[in-house]
């Protein structure tokens, strides 16, 4: 993983001190709330329903052993023993206190981790697949290109007050598991004869307006990629809406002029600045992948190792579910990643306590070279284990509570913090996360009805990435009342789609009803082992309304 320079620090340390300085000076009453505002959120600070929310950075999900105890410490200290893994692969803590805020950041800044640009309307956290260097549709690792685009964009002084927040999302790999088509840019790794390149969509997003990413270059060159973002950031900044907030997003100014219009004109702009600056070198391109070399793999007898492992998933059912839900391929023979559940019933999805994290980071270094990875789906992934140690990192997984095998099913869902701590929420979310977890917690079932995704929002922002699950679940105020409305078929997959609304909105108690007559409709309509999205584009939206707004005979 990328390592600070003294310049690096020394920049950070600044940010922090000038940080403490305005806060200081906040809590004096010398500054407004109108001038501290920018502030803050520049800093990663929010003033939510219940209390200060501080978003901290993990560029592009990679931590370290050292940084998730580092992490742990600060939500035992200053928070409520507790944080919260986002959709951004960043992390949130729900409690801090405004005036322990500098001095939480100088505690990150002492493990090269800060909160800067993950909120405000500039360039967020670039983010990534989590198996990004050892997934075996791998094309080119994205990592590298991930920390050059965020040394790029960080304090990048042209793009600091953009019309809107901008988002981007880089794939290495032929499937994509970054969901790079609702991002503002995707970029997707791809080769031309052995040439490495970039596919670039733009102008996808979800919120008030959710839109499917356009592509608008096909194969730009390895070493044009910054002077390329520049342009369609510089193109965004000078012509996105800045009168209304609802219509200032990349994706609205790309509808209105079209995918093709606004390429052209990034065309256009480009040639300005193609040359300049931000051309990458091979120097700078070799100086990026330097950071994301492979660690010291053993050697093994993959077909030896495979066979050990069958033999201990056939001597205990317990552990062989985990095996097949929990843990993934790995190009190197004798190595899998395991993704560690955040989500077992009862527990807000992607939350977990600083004895979690401390334990974590004891799993990092004991199984996986001391590195972990937080999840666009709210879980953590080891990406490098030994399979002959697999059964005993499971035992150690279960004792923390990161065991359950439900990766992939309908309890392992996507879920915003909601209406419990987010101020802009409508609904509460996280008491229907637990409603349809006890609902559904036949594990059994869950096997049969596969890989299916369950994404819940408590508002139309779109945390919970409710337009790109195959189930979405919108919360909604209706003169005062939580309401839930049901959507259908979306995907956030190479075969991206945005889901359909079923119809009226139901209360909190009727959500799990309503979802179990879709899934039984899905049960009886599904083809041999056909999944829920694949039924659901078969059949249709109204086979599934007609069964969920059938009158009682």
């Amino acid at each position: 993983m990328y390592r600070y320079d003294d310049r690096d620090r020394a920049i950070i340390n600044d940010r922090v001190a000038q940080f403490r300085g305005q806060t200081e000076r906040y809590l004096a009453g010398e500054l407004s709330e109108e001038q501290f505002l920018p502030l803050r959120l520049q800093n990663g600070l929010y003033i939510q329903r219940l209390a200060p929310m501080l978003r901290i950075a993990v560029p592009y999900g990679l931590l370290n052993s050292a940084q998730l105890r580092r992490l742990a410490r600060v939500s035992r200290d200053y928070d409520k023993g507790y944080a919260h893994f986002t959709t951004r692969q960043n992390l949130q803590y729900n409690w801090p206190q405004l005036e322990d805020v500098p001095a939480i950041l100088d505690e990150l800044a002492e493990v090269e981790m800060h909160a800067v640009q993950t909120s405000g309307n500039c360039i967020r956290n670039t983010t990534s697949d989590p198996y990004a260097g050892i997934a075996l549709d791998e094309i080119a690792d994205p990592r590298p290109y991930c920390e050059l685009i965020r040394q790029w964009s960080t304090f990048h002084p042209e793009f600091a007050f953009l019309p809107r927040k901008f988002k981007i999302a880089v794939s290495g790999s032929e499937q994509d598991r970054a969901a790079i088509r609702v991002h503002d840019i995707g970029v997707q790794i791809v080769k031309r004869g052995e040439e490495i390149g970039f596919q670039v969509l733009v102008g996808g997003g979800q919120g008030r307006t959710p839109v499917i990413a356009e592509t608008i270059r096909d194969f730009l060159p390895e070493e044009d990629l910054l002077s390329y973002l520049e342009a369609i950031v510089r193109v965004y900044n000078q012509l996105g809406r800045r009168d209304n907030k609802y219509k200032a997003r990349i994706k609205i100014l790309v509808k209105a002029l079209g995918p093709q219009e606004f390429g052209r004109r990034v065309e256009e702009e480009w040639q300005h600045i193609k040359d300049g600056a931000e051309k990458l070198t091979q120097e700078a391109l070799d100086w990026a992948k330097s950071f994301f070399t492979a660690p010291e793999y053993r050697e093994f007898d993959g077909s030896a190792a495979e066979a050990a492992l069958q033999l201990q998933a056939d001597s205990d059912k317990a552990f062989a579910r985990w095996l097949e839900r929990n843990t993934y391929p790995h190009r190197v023979p004798g190595y899998r990643a395991i993704k560690l559940s955040t989500k077992p019933t009862g527990v807000p999805p992607g939350d977990v306590t600083d004895a979690q994290l401390e334990a974590i980071a004891d799993l990092a270094d004991t199984f996986s070279f001391g590195e972990a990875r937080v999840t666009h789906d709210q879980n953590v992934v080891l990406a490098d284990v030994e399979q002959d140690k697999l059964f005993e990192l499971w035992q150690q997984a279960r004792k923390h509570g990161f065991a359950t095998p439900n990766i992939g099913t309908l309890t392992d869902m996507i879920c915003c913090p909601g209406g419990d701590y987010c101020s802009l929420a409508n609904a509460k979310s996280i008491p229907v996360a637990e409603a349809i977890q006890r609902r559904f917690d036949d594990m059994d079932y869950l096997y049969d009805l596969g890989d299916l995704n369950l994404n819940i929002s408590g508002c139309m922002n779109a945390c919970g990435h409710h337009h790109v699950g195959h189930i979405g679940i919108l919360g909604v105020d209706k003169k005062g009342e939580e309401f839930y409305q049901i959507q259908l078929g979306g995907s956030a997959s190479n075969e991206a789609s945005l889901a359909k609304v079923l119809g009226p909105s139901f209360s909190r108690a009727e959500v799990p009803d309503v979802i179990s007559k879709i899934l039984d409709l899905y049960v009886e309509q599904r083809q041999t082992e056909e999944p829920f999205i694949d039924t659901y584009n078969r059949i249709g939206l109204q086979p599934f309304k007609e069964r969920v707004y059938a009158k009682a005979s």
